[in-house]
Parts: C-alpha cells; structure tokens; sequence
C-alpha cells in the first residue's frame, strides 16, 4: 500500500481521543499544516548518523525529560535546568567513556500520554482520563476532560518557545565548557554528589587550561562553546503530527517536523495498526518502546516495516522490562535481532516497568529498582556480545520528590508529597538522574 501523511487514518487506532467538533479539528489541523517546522529535516539526519555511531557503539546516547510537559508550569526556569542537567550528565558519561554523548531531550513536544484505561473514577464520579495538555487538562471535571483540538495550537506555540530557548542556550555560551562549574545546579552543590561533579569539573578546567596553552579554546573551536540537543516526543496524537508533517525539498522525502526523533509507545505497536503506519513513511530517526509482551517473530516483523532498508541510525529499540522481568523477557529478544542482522539501536527505559503504588496510593519509582533494571541491561548486552547504546529517562532538572531512594536525594514514601509535581508519572530529580548517570558511566567502562 502507498503511503501519504494521512494513510494512517485508514488503519486501527488505539489510545486516541474523540473530538465532539469534527469542523473545528479539521480547521485546527489545516491550520498546523500552514506552520512554520519545529525542526528542519537536516538536522533529522544529522541525528540519524548519530545515532548510526550509537549503534555501532562509537557513541552513546542520552535521551531524558518530561514525563509530560505541562502548559500552566511552563517556564524558562524549568527548561534551564533541564538543559544543565543534560549537560552534567553528558559530562559525566563523556568524561569516562571517551566517547561522544548524543542528547536527546523529551521536550518540545511531549504533551500527549497514553493511558491504562479510558476513564477514571474519583468519589464515585467516572469521567474520561486525562491524556496530556495537548488533548484535555488535568482537573478532575467534566469541561476540563473533554478533548480540545485547539489545545494542539498552544502544544505548537509552546513546542516552538521552547525550541527558541534551546537553541539559544545551545549556541548562546551556556553550554562553553569554560562554564562547567555553573551547571551544577543550586539544591545538589552542597550535598557529596554536587561535590563530586565539582571534582569532575576540576579536572575538566585543567584540561581546558592545558587546550588553551596550545591554542585551542573555545574563541576557535565551536566545539568547546557550543552544543546541540535533539528533541524527542511519542507521536501519539497523530492529527498534531499529520499536521507538521511535510516533504524535504532536498530529497523529496517526507519528515515529521514536529521533533527531531519520534517514538510508538508499547501501547501502539500493534503491526496493522494507525502508528506503525504513520512512523513507516516519516524519514525521521525513530524509536519503539519494547515491553515484555512483546514476542520474537512480532518484533522482527515490526524492524521489517519501519527499517525495511536496514539502515544504520534509523530505528531505536527502547527496553522497558521492569527490574524483576528484563532476564525473563529481553535476552531472547536481543539474540533473534542480532542472529537475524537487523541495524537497530538498543536503549534501556527504565522507569515504566517500575512503577509501584505509595502506602497512600501516589506513583512513585523506587531508585534501586530503575539501576537494576540499567545494570541488568548492560550485562545482557556484554554475555550477549551487543551494543547498549544508551539510556531513555523521565527526569526533571528541578528539585522534585517524586521516586523514592538513591544515595544522594534519600526520598521516602513519606516524603513523596512535600514537591510531587509530575502532570503523570514520577520523574527522577535532578539528584538522582546526576547519580544514575556517574552509576552508568562505571558500568560502561567495566
């Protein structure tokens, strides 16, 4: 069958909303597609040959932020802190890799969340789910719930600030590494952790002192001034993402420009269904989240139709198992994809197969169970001979008490509600993603 944009809508969909006025969806939608791009298709590919040295493990890659971006928290604040904790960890896996960090950031773009059920039920009243900003709002009534196509607009506009501020913070002097001190952010600088980033910051100055005595600095090698963060989102409300969705006038081929990579969730994989359809004709890098119910003979079918080329940096794999079921379910998966040849890359997710329920009913994730899940990943790929190409994280820059444990932001249960933020699922903090990733860079060097 011959794809177009909109071939999508003639297959099975799951996880979608129902719109009351069809008139003012379609208007929306013609409207989006008259946009400018977030995202130009060069800069797809340039992420795409990345993410080609990813999987051949030249390089590694980091991808994190929200679990749901919000339009009433949106701030510059929150989107600086997320940008610094970005640039720590890249860092610290950097630092002891040797090898380039590609960061990818869940923002931009990431207001659409699928859900376990099509309604919720408070105090005996049922009403629909709340399935992220770009659809309905999170209050609990019946006004706020109902699916608004001109939420998709605000999404764009939001989309498009953000993308504005990152680009600068990228090119703007923030990320210079003469700056390496000042992303350590405020509430982690004086606990052991905050200290021991400074160490690693000590180390990096010395470097750039020794680089400046033989004439490289970052007054002429961009390198040292200047960064690039991709943008990433599940392209789940496909209306929004058929709307932005447009034709390269260098190759002739069509790139969703709502975000540099996009992904199908775990949710929305089926074979014959409306994502798998639409992510097949998009050139963008794309991923797809790989659960434990999904079977050998399903996903090489599912390689096959988005990859059917086999290229390199196209298609990401992202692992989400939960601690206690990765060994079960992962190892036969990863030996079919490697016996079978098939150029994927294989990141590990290691929040939403863990999370658990607080005493008193709030999401939570317990830190200890997100590094079992990551160390079980990295030794699976070594017995198996196969690259671990990077790490998939919802994780916030600012100081949240949302999962429970870790050594340097010690959360309990009890704790949980004093800063518990999260428009959805609970993110790791500023803290405690700064401890994952000095964690992961000791197991990548083992």
């Amino acid at each position: 069958m011959s794809w177009t944009p909109s071939s999508w809508r003639k297959f099975p969909i799951k996880q979608q909303p129902t719109y009351l006025d069809q008139k003012a969806l379609k208007s929306i939608e013609e409207r989006l597609s008259q946009y400018p791009p977030l995202i130009f298709a060069g800069e797809a590919r340039t992420l795409k040959e990345h993410l080609a040295k990813v999987g051949r493990g030249e390089a590694f890659l980091l991808q994190g932020g929200d679990c749901a971006e919000s339009f009433n928290d949106f701030n510059a604040n929150s989107i600086k802190n997320l940008f610094k904790l970005m640039l720590q960890m890249n860092m610290v896996l950097m630092y002891s890799t040797g090898k380039p960090i590609v960061k990818i950031g869940r923002v931009a773009g990431q207001f659409a969340k699928p859900r376990s059920s099509d309604y919720e039920e408070q105090n005996g009243v049922k009403l629909p789910s709340y399935r992220g900003d770009i659809i309905n709002s999170i209050e609990f009534t019946e006004e706020a719930r109902r699916p608004d196509p001109e939420n998709m607009l605000r999404a764009y506009n939001q989309g498009t600030a953000t993308m504005n501020l990152l680009r600068a913070f990228s090119r703007g002097g923030l990320a210079d590494l003469n700056r390496v001190h000042q992303w350590n952010l405020d509430f982690i600088k004086d606990n052991p952790l905050g200290q021991k980033y400074d160490e690693l910051s000590y180390k990096i100055d010395k470097a750039m002192k020794f680089m400046k005595a033989c004439g490289i600095d970052s007054k002429n090698t961009p390198q040292l001034h200047q960064t690039t963060l991709f943008t990433s989102h599940e392209a789940l409300l496909l209306n929004y993402e058929e709307a932005l969705t447009r034709i390269d006038d260098e190759t002739g081929e069509w790139y969703d420009c709502s975000a540099h990579m996009l992904w199908i969730g775990d949710r929305t994989r089926e074979l014959d269904g409306a994502h798998v359809e639409f992510f097949r004709g998009i050139q963008n890098p794309i991923g797809c989240k790989v659960g434990t119910t999904m079977d050998e003979d399903e996903l090489i079918k599912l390689i096959d139709i988005l990859n059917p080329n086999n290229e390199e940096g196209r298609l990401n794999l992202i692992v989400r198992m939960g601690a206690t079921k990765i060994y079960d379910y992962f190892p036969k998966l990863l030996k079919r994809v490697r016996d079978e040849g098939r150029n994927v890359v294989w990141s590990c997710d290691p929040m939403h197969g863990n999370i658990e329920k607080s005493g008193d009913g709030l999401k939570t994730r317990n830190f200890d169970k997100i590094l079992q899940e990551v160390d079980a990943f990295f030794k699976i790929h070594r017995d198996m001979g196969t690259v671990a190409g990077g790490i998939h994280l919802e994780m916030t820059g600012n100081n949240v008490t949302e999962c429970t444990g870790s050594m340097s932001s010690p959360i309990k249960e009890a704790d949980l509600r004093s800063r518990y933020h999260t428009q959805c699922d609970p993110r790791l903090n500023a803290s405690q993603a700064l401890e994952l990733a000095f964690t992961i860079s000791n197991m990548i060097i083992e």
